[in-house]
């Protein structure tokens, strides 16, 4: 059982930067009951909470949250204490921690270095061991990207495209339950994916490594293990995934920097085109699993390691972008089809800062997914 007195003494012993809250209170308490009693679970501060303040990863889009959102509420009342809020980007725009206005969080095993977001905080603070668990979402690979960059667990399950509320953990058993599922293991087909597929970019030794170990273990285990390649539709998924992407915001008021450059971009994206970008995600799906004839792809969550902190929010918002994208050349697969992916740590020999590997699903549900990834996390 997880104390909310530690817990606060652990957050005022250290900086904003270090501890990942936007919003603590070390009052907080609850009266539920239920399965997850005794957990403690930050929610992500792209999502009203009643009664904390809510930034949106921005000192300027500050506001007092008046109904919870519907995913905290529900992990609440089976228990769950919501102490505070976690630091995300901007209107989660991006694949750091950084928000307007805010103190940047820095990543718990590389010093000086991004934690990954736009669940950096959520990230932060699970791997420095002050939850269990934290509440966390992905609309391009913001719960697997943090997991990757701090050692951790990130689980997206599959959902309507694109975004989708989960967690971040220390470990895949921690995940099933959670998410309610029950272990379901069985022999599977994997197709071993290094090739980059949105970015022409190279990918860190270490990473590759990675994949192939957990390539190699998965084929120990009696799974068949195959290398494939980039689909040829891969460039066209990015641009219609970046349409559906964009578009959510085309309407917003007030924007600067990132928002501002993918507000206009949403902009450009006419109704026709949002319509055909829809129906490709639609078909996407049925498409990857003709393609690669497998049940899930096996990648480098990310092609290296983390970068330092700024180093994407100091680039021209365009060549922002295009550096997020270069580090996550996969993660975006799985949000515009929808599909459950997971990230987890992979040791690297002769240091103490693991890699990791993702699995990604074109034809497991959420609980055989899991139970995969578990083979390779114990």
């Amino acid at each position: 059982m997880e104390s909310m007195d530690v817990l606060a003494q652990r957050v005022a012993s250290m900086r904003p930067e270090e501890h990942g809250f936007a919003y603590f209170d070390p009052h907080a308490s609850t009266t539920a009951r239920g399965d997850l009693s005794g957990w403690i679970i930050p929610a992500k501060d792209l999502y009203p909470y009643a009664g904390m303040p809510v930034t949106y990863g921005s000192q300027e889009r500050t506001e007092m949250g008046h109904k919870t959102e519907d995913f905290v509420a529900a992990y609440e009342r089976r228990g769950a204490l919501v102490p505070g809020k976690s630091v995300t980007s901007e209107l989660g725009l991006s694949v750091d921690a950084e928000p307007r206005g805010l103190p940047a969080v820095d990543n718990p095993l590389w010093p000086g270095h991004t934690p990954g977001g736009s669940s950096g905080g959520a990230a932060a603070m699970v791997a420095r061991g002050l939850v269990r668990a934290a509440h966390a979402s992905d609309g391009g690979g913001s719960i697997r990207v943090p997991a990757a960059a701090c050692g951790l667990v990130g689980f997206k399950p599959a959902s309507e495209p694109v975004a989708v509320q989960g967690f971040i953990t220390t470990s895949v058993a921690d995940q099933f339950l959670l998410h309610q599922l029950e272990p379901n293991p069985a022999p599977r087909s994997i197709g071993l994916l290094t090739e980059p597929l949105f970015a022409e970019t190279s990918v860190q030794t270490e990473w590759l490594r990675a994949a192939h170990e957990a390539a190699e273990s998965l084929r120990a285990a009696g799974h068949r293990v195959v290398e494939v390649s980039a689909f040829p539709e891969a460039s066209q998924t990015f641009e219609y995934f970046t349409d559906i992407f964009s578009s959510k915001i085309a309407r917003l008021e007030h924007a600067d920097y990132l928002a501002e450059f993918l507000r206009e971009r949403g902009r450009q994206v006419t109704p026709e085109r949002l319509a055909e970008a829809r129906a490709f995600s639609a078909a996407l799906p049925q498409l990857l699993r003709d393609f690669y004839g497998v049940d899930v792809l096996l990648n480098p969550t990310i092609a290296g390691d983390p970068p330092r902190t700024g180093a994407f929010s100091s680039l021209p918002p365009e060549e922002n972008f295009a550096a997020q994208t270069r580090w996550t050349p996969w993660s975006s697969l799985f949000n515009i089809a929808g599909a459950a992916a997971i990230s987890i740590p992979w040791p690297v020999p002769g240091r103490p800062q693991p890699a990791a590997v993702q699995l990604g699903s074109l034809t497991l549900d959420d609980s055989q997914l899991l139970s995969l990834a578990a083979e390779l996390h114990r």
